[in-house]
């Protein structure tokens, strides 16, 4: 079974604990065996996916190795605020006699810990699912969630355990960018226009705020307006706008010619990116 683990002074965010930020399937748990007797907390670089060092320098010969960990197949996590997003996690290193199972920390900022196990799939792979949510669980006042503090990025610790019973702990295996998702709309008007008329452009950036459950407007953000020809497939910027400090765009173009107008967000550290539905607008001789 899987178990929350969170430093005592870093368990208030907001006026509020936190709560287990991540949870993980079902797997079968045992101690682990061999020269892995500790663990360490080790903060990885801000990255998607960063190959940890694996078996310690003084390793003997025949000891485990682990090479790396890979978090949602190299993707950052984004989470909103309705639904769970589920995401594996795999281990990989080798063993003369081939890998059998593996623990797995996942350590983010402002004390998020969580940890699974898992059988290894292969020799030298060991993948564990993990589930992350950030809205109430049905029916529960202490629901288990994200704190808007948690985003940002988190690092991947592993102990392998090989076939003959030796294991080896490989702090910083990974690291992988959980994030709070982003949404974008847009509005140009007037349609149709007439040729060489200006038009407005609006919009609003919004991301999750995992402590409240909703969406709220994203403040002194750049967002990039991109406009893309009736006949075309490639949408091109054309402005860039910051948010006001309701997370509202607002600018004004000429219109030249039939297409269709989106505002487009790169994300941050902390949150997703996020494009709108392209607005086509009319524009007549």
């Amino acid at each position: 079974m899987t178990s929350f683990v969170a430093p005592p002074g870093d368990r208030q965010s907001g006026g509020r604990d936190i709560a287990p930020p991540i949870a993980a399937a079902h797997a079968p748990r045992r101690k682990p065996v061999g020269r892995a007797t500790s663990r360490s907390v080790v903060v990885g670089a801000v990255a998607v996916l960063l190959a940890g060092p694996g078996a310690s320098a003084d390793a003997a010969p025949g000891d485990p190795v682990v090479s790396g960990a890979t978090v949602n197949s190299g993707h950052d996590v984004i989470v909103g605020i309705t639904h769970n997003v589920v995401f594996p996690v795999t281990v990989t290193g080798s063993d003369d006699s081939g890998l059998s199972f593996a623990d797995v920390d996942l350590k983010g900022p402002h004390g998020g810990f969580y940890t699974t196990d898992a059988f290894c799939e292969s020799a030298t792979a060991c993948t564990t699912v993990f589930t992350a949510n950030a809205h109430p669980a049905p029916g529960s006042d202490d629901p288990v969630d994200l704190a808007n503090a948690n985003a940002g990025t988190w690092s991947v610790d592993a102990l392998a355990d090989a076939n003959d019973g030796d294991s080896v702990f490989a702090p910083g295996a990974g690291s992988f960018s959980l994030k709070r998702a982003a949404r974008l709309t847009v509005n140009a008007s007037p349609e149709p226009v007439t040729k060489g008329s200006r038009i407005t452009v609006t919009g609003k950036l919004v991301r999750a705020n995992w402590d409240t459950y909703r969406y709220a407007g994203y403040a002194g953000q750049a967002v990039k307006l991109q406009f893309r020809p009736k006949a075309s497939s490639t949408y091109t910027t054309v402005a860039t706008v910051n948010t006001s400090n309701t997370g509202t765009l607002r600018t004004t173009v000429k219109a030249v010619r039939d297409g269709y107008w989106r505002w487009n967000f790169t994300g941050t550290t902390t949150t997703g990116p996020a494009k709108a539905a392209g607005d086509y607008v009319d524009v007549r001789p």
